[in-house]
């Protein structure tokens, strides 16, 4: 849990902050563009900025608007649905796709908690009676245009990161559920398989699974007779709540949650659920918070599109909203946050490499890596006890990780170890 800062802890001064991290920005492992943000997280106050207003590719890093986001227009608590109705003909049965990326099969599933198609199938049968079903139709029309994002590098559908979006899937797409956090083979046609696996949990032809819409349900008293009238509800499973999900999305850097993510915030603001409805929706909701909405322009909610353009104050601005006593509803959104030397993505580091070691247990932020494209933002807690928020983008890098992550996180340590009076 996050602590509160400190009130009484001394704040770092504007120039202290920049005598500890002028030598840092401007090494060569960072290319030639470093653009940075550091603000105090309860004054606000600005105390280094290097092309902090600038939009900069932020890879990874792109998850923390979408958490803030999502939050916002839907509420910690919310689920999403997965639901069954009788089909238009007799027999037919339409599991409708509400989005939820962490539905199981069964309780193998990979995501903990998730809702599961055997408990649905369960409910089902109940709701049937003695009727079998003969036929299972995928209904995945709450999300509509491609189901891979703009600005995608090519290998990315195919390399393990990230994959077909879809309204309706099981397991994030993966075709084996116990592979471990990171890369997996994930599936072309996530709703068809999710289809038939529920089809087989039926009894259903796995010939028999199809695409097709849910019947408009009939007036109340039509239909009467041994079968459901269309439409008729006969099961449904809710996701876990929307603030677990933002979990998984940012401890495991989940480009199939971020983008599912994404698609709830396009309809919760009445936009179309496609990379450019949740695009639009993740600025429009930007604004309403209050924030400079010219300041983002992303084309999914993973960062896996480098056409993503976010500046490092807006990063800040919304690390700082978070952490306002104002908006309980997005304190959700450091739950997962790795930990410097601890957990996630940043499990590994602040550890040995010179000048990172100040950061163990005293940063917890969110990664992003795509080639040239390494970024960090989050929090770090000074050696005085005062919670800063920071954001460092780089877009420019000419090497490999290997030499740009540790001189991204001696910015960070630099701050942890600061007095910078």
């Amino acid at each position: 849990m996050l602590a509160g800062p400190d009130s009484n802890a001394p704040v770092p001064t504007p120039e202290g902050v920049r005598a500890a991290l002028d030598p840092l920005v401007g090494v060569a492992d960072l290319g030639s563009r470093v653009n940075v943000s550091v603000a105090d997280v309860i004054s606000g106050q600005t105390l280094f900025a290097k092309g902090a207003d600038d939009g900069t590719v932020p890879a990874s890093v792109t998850k923390l608007a979408t958490a803030v986001t999502v939050l916002a227009a839907r509420g910690p608590g919310y689920r999403i649905p997965t639901r069954v109705v009788a089909g238009a003909k007799a027999g037919e049965v339409v599991i409708i796709g509400g989005g939820d990326p962490t539905l199981a099969i069964d309780k193998k599933g990979y995501y903990p908690g998730a809702a599961r198609l055997d408990e649905l199938a369960a409910q089902v049968r109940t709701a049937l009676g003695g009727t079998a079903p003969t036929a299972v139709t995928v209904d995945g029309s709450a999300y509509s245009g491609p189901v891979y994002g703009p600005g995608w590098d090519d290998d990315i559908p195919t390399g393990g990161s990230g994959g077909a979006i879809t309204a309706l899937m099981t397991d994030g797409a993966r075709k084996d559920p116990s592979v471990g956090p990171g890369s997996a083979l994930r599936l072309a046609e996530p709703d068809l398989a999710a289809g038939r696996s529920f089809a087989r949990l039926l009894g259903v032809p796995t010939e028999a699974v199809k695409r097709g819409t849910a019947p408009v349900p009939a007036q109340a008293g039509a239909g009467a007779g041994a079968s459901p009238a269309p439409g008729t509800e006969l099961g449904v499973v809710q996701s876990p709540p929307l603030i677990r999900l933002v979990d998984v999305m940012i401890s495991e850097s989940d480009n199939i949650v971020a983008e599912a993510l994404a698609r709830q915030v396009a309809l919760a603001g009445n936009q179309p659920a496609s990379f450019d409805g949740g695009a639009a929706a993740m600025d429009a909701e930007v604004a309403e918070l209050g924030l400079p909405a010219e300041e983002i322009s992303v084309s999914d909610g993973s960062g896996l599109s480098r056409r993503n353009r976010i500046s490092p104050s807006l990063l800040t601005d919304l690390i700082r909203l978070a952490a306002s006593p104002d908006h309980p509803e997005l304190a959700g959104v450091f739950g997962g946050l790795p930990v410097g030397g601890w957990s996630g993505t940043l499990g590994e580091r602040y550890r040995d490499a010179a000048g990172t070691t100040a950061g163990a247990g005293s940063v917890r932020a969110k990664t992003g890596t795509l080639t040239g494209v390494h970024s960090i933002a989050g929090l770090v807690t000074t050696a005085d006890g005062r919670l800063l928020t920071f954001a460092v983008l780089t877009d420019k890098v000419p090497g490999g990780k290997e030499t740009a992550q540790p001189a991204l996180d001696r910015i960070a340590a630099a701050l942890a170890n600061c007095g910078c009076g």
